[in-house]
């Protein structure tokens, strides 16, 4: 393994320890863009549910699971970022990886989306009933 090299960035990243296995860095990297995928993925849902509030009975509800969506969506890019920073640098510095940060932030943000869109459906349906 060959030392850390001072002219990649981050620095706070690659300038500690020394080069990991590339299959492990690379595999890291795998992980996060995943993550940004998954972030993108709420983006363009919430943008999907605000093109079609005007359509419903009820949009200030349809806009607030958008906003919860986007947030999400962004906020999770950014767990990612510093997920993919802080395992790099333990796989750098041949230490335990530490523990996922993104994973109940996510799982809340989904269940509020879809407890909030089934009560939506229901509301709409006895509605038009």
């Amino acid at each position: 393994m060959r030392n850390a090299s001072p002219q990649r960035r981050p620095r706070a990243v690659y300038s500690v320890g020394t080069e990991p296995d590339v299959r492990f860095s690379l595999a890291n990297e795998r992980t996060a863009l995943a993550w940004v995928r998954t972030a993108l993925a709420l983006i363009a849902g919430g943008v999907t549910l605000t093109t079609v509030a005007g359509l419903t009975p009820f949009p200030l509800i349809i806009y607030g699971l958008s906003l919860v969506a986007c947030v999400a969506g962004g906020l999770l890019a950014l767990l990612a970022l510093l997920s993919w920073r802080r395992n790099e640098r333990a796989l750098r510095m041949n230490l335990p990886l530490p523990a996922p940060l993104a994973l109940p932030w996510l799982v809340t943000a989904l269940v509020i989306v879809s407890v909030g869109l089934t009560v939506f459906a229901v509301t709409a349906l006895a509605l038009s009933l």
